[in-house]
């Protein structure tokens, strides 16, 4: 798609009877603008802006027309040719996303341009008027450190396709939701004679909580606390497993030594980690530990099929294009990476294959990972 022609041939007449003559777009057009500049951010690594202009009471008050027109004839003394404007909820929400956005150009946008169309607007619209209209900035990827507890969190308005895409599979994915909820119950009674045992093994063998909890990153970057059956000794260093992952990720990093260097067919779990039990190395080897992780599905939190969650710091040294594995859907239990390839490869790889199965999502794909997944588990391949 060439995106200038699709810009030139789709200047629309507002369904209100407004007359754009400024690139201003639709609902519909503005959303594909704003899928492509992500894809765009997320090939290329530069960052965008996105600002949106609440004007909903104008129009609830019956004077939307007048606004919108002294807000757009503002706008275009202080926004680029290139730069994209158009509703991004119609009739509520003014949005212009600022394009080609360098590091180097955030203070600007944020202090100049913002701090001047605010002065603009106040003064060819009446005070009232004024208060009533509500601006914001969204930079893409998340930039904003002034939240530090949703700092991992994709903002849904820079993903309309996939809301979209949810709203035209609300029947596959209800349909994936009962079969989570059938399979976390059916997992917890086939195993709970082992919700019984294991805690009892791990009590008597190493001081400390049968569970060990961990905050992780659901849909969206949204946190939850991951469920798993203690498999290491308590108050232990994670820094070697920071290390491990950074150096997993960035394979040029160079961070870690020695036997802890990833490398043997891809590895993505320590080996011999010193840190675990002898109890812990067989729930592992077993994939016993991950048991409780039914109560994470009943909750809602994961999936019985869809990627690994990752820990927050993993995210910290993930390339944009990783982000997607994290974002797209909600993470499972056991996946197709894991059963095609668990342990043994790349974490590039890993995320392609993660990548693959929300591209091919299907409640039969889920069930023939299902299907798959004790195999997997049984023959103890890749798992350490």
């Amino acid at each position: 798609m060439n995106v200038d022609n699709v810009r030139h041939n789709n200047i629309v007449k507002l369904h209100d009877g407004i007359d754009s003559d400024h690139h201003f777009y639709d609902e519909c057009m503005f959303a594909e603008f704003l899928r492509l500049e992500r894809k765009r951010s997320e090939r290329s690594g530069r960052p965008f802006l996105l600002m949106l202009i609440d004007v909903r009471k104008s129009f609830l008050n019956g004077n939307g027309k007048a606004v919108f027109e002294k807000v757009i004839s503002q706008l275009n003394l202080y926004t680029r040719e290139t730069d994209i404007r158009g509703w991004q909820a119609h009739q509520s929400v003014i949005g212009i996303i600022f394009t080609e956005v360098g590091e180097h150009d955030r203070d600007f946008i944020l202090d100049r341009i913002m701090q001047r169309v605010r002065n603009g607007l106040f003064y060819v619209i009446e005070s009232k008027e004024f208060q009533a209209i509500k601006i914001s900035m969204k930079w893409f990827p998340n930039g904003d450190d002034s939240e530090p507890d949703h700092f991992y969190e994709a903002n849904p308005l820079f993903y309309p396709d996939l809301l979209e895409k949810a709203v035209h599979k609300v029947f596959a994915r209800y349909a994936k939701r009962m079969l989570d909820i059938v399979g976390g119950i059916a997992g917890l009674i086939i195993f709970s004679p082992l919700f019984l045992i294991i805690p009892v093994v791990i009590k008597l063998t190493s001081p400390g909580p049968v569970l060990f909890r961990q905050e992780r990153l659901g849909r969206f970057g949204k946190k939850f606390v991951f469920l798993k059956f203690r498999t290491m000794a308590v108050d232990n260093d994670d820094n070697l497993h920071r290390n491990y992952v950074r150096n997993l990720i960035d394979p040029e990093n160079g961070s870690c030594a020695g036997s802890q260097k990833p490398g043997d067919e891809g590895s993505f779990k320590i080996r011999n980690d010193p840190r675990v039990t002898m109890v812990g190395k067989f729930l592992r080897n077993t994939s016993l530990d991950e048991l409780p992780q039914f109560i994470n599905v009943l909750k809602g939190e994961m999936s019985l099929v869809g990627p690994r969650p990752p820990i927050p710091y993993e995210c910290d040294a993930y390339k944009l294009w990783h982000m997607k594995r994290v974002i797209e859907v909600k993470p499972g239990i056991s996946g197709l990476w894991q059963v095609e390839a668990r342990s043994s490869t790349s974490f590039d790889e890993m995320v392609r294959l993660d990548l693959k199965y929300i591209r091919e999502w299907s409640l039969w794909l889920d069930i023939k990972i299902m299907l798959k997944t004790p195999w997997v588990v049984i023959s103890g391949k890749g798992a350490y």
